[in-house]
């Protein structure tokens, strides 16, 4: 009979992972005289041969959070940051190669985008136009987003961005849907169509034999489709306007397989001007904070599966 030196444990060890979370790091690039800005939250989370830390407590196989840490400043200094995806497959790759008890690495970066200020023309005339390249104001647009994961063998890039507030003033109408005694709702047949965008899309490259995307230009190409998408749907529904927003992307990304969006409807009510004797023809509305209606869908390339979680929260 074989005696196991480890005693029997009523429960077991599942799913776990460790790192540090939310290093900022701001990367200056000095071309000359002109400044370029990469401004990145990154966090770091590991996994692998991890059990007798938690059983016993034993670090043998614990790389400290801390380096990890010093990981991300070090690599913006070795590596520079070309692109938030790039600088994340630098991390995930290092960790996974250079440490044997870690499998799995998977490092999630929120990216700030900055834009030049320009000078004025009265001051040109005295520093010269072409020397200010280094006064910067923070963009307020969005933020963007990319979650790596590597296991040794595959990669999956999932990028995306948040916090992106569009609106419609015209071409939208709502009518038509189901109504019962609780239905005080009003069809609209010329309504304002407005949401904060959350999307995120899962790139179609998974090893390095393939041709690693341009991701610069990807994420710019995948905004710009969205955004006209949304502009150009005459819209019906913001479920018809989401695939509309997401069938665009895949149908002129080949490098992204799968969509999913988050979209709130940030409703705008007309107000009620009649008491005052005056007609509000779709001119002045009430913008509501909440509760709002939230559209949610993953839009897939054709014999896709879908990976990215349902609940954009945990991603």
């Amino acid at each position: 009979m074989t005696v196991n030196s480890r005693p029997a444990r009523p429960v077991i060890l599942g799913q776990n992972q460790y790192g540090k979370a939310e290093n900022r790091v701001v990367k200056i690039t000095r071309d000359g005289a002109t400044h370029h800005i990469k401004d990145l939250n990154v966090s770091v989370a590991l996994s692998g041969d991890m059990e007798e830390v938690h059983y016993s407590g034993s670090n043998a196989n614990v790389l400290p959070t801390d380096t990890t840490k010093n990981t991300v400043y070090a690599f913006a200094k070795e590596h520079g940051v070309e692109s938030a995806e790039q600088f994340g497959i630098h991390l995930a790759r290092h960790f996974v190669t250079s440490q044997g008890p870690i499998r799995t690495a998977r490092i999630r970066i929120e990216e700030y985008a900055w834009e030049r200020i320009e000078a004025s023309d009265a001051n040109s005339q005295f520093i010269g136009a072409d020397e200010v390249k280094h006064s910067f104001v923070r963009k307020g647009q969005e933020t963007r987003l990319t979650q790596i994961t590597y296991d040794g063998e595959k990669w999956e890039v999932v990028s995306g961005l948040k916090d992106l507030v569009v609106m419609n003033s015209t071409n939208s109408e709502f009518w038509g849907y189901v109504k019962d005694k609780y239905t005080t709702l009003k069809e609209a047949y010329d309504r304002i169509l407005a949401t904060e965008v959350s999307g995120r899309w899962r790139f179609s490259w998974t090893d390095d034999e393939q041709r690693m995307p341009h991701w610069e230009k990807s994420y710019e190409q995948v905004k710009k489709h969205m955004l006209q998408a949304f502009a150009e749907t005459y819209s019906l529904s913001l479920q018809q306007t989401l695939y509309h927003m997401g069938s665009r992307i895949i149908n002129h990304r080949s490098e992204i397989d799968e969509v999913r969006f988050s979209l709130p409807n940030k409703h705008h009510f007309l107000v009620d001007l009649e008491p005052f004797g005056l007609e509000n023809d779709n001119e002045v509305y009430y913008a509501a904070d909440r509760p709002y209606g939230l559209i949610e869908a993953t839009i897939l390339r054709d014999g896709c599966e879908a990976r990215i979680p349902v609940d954009l929260t945990n991603l």
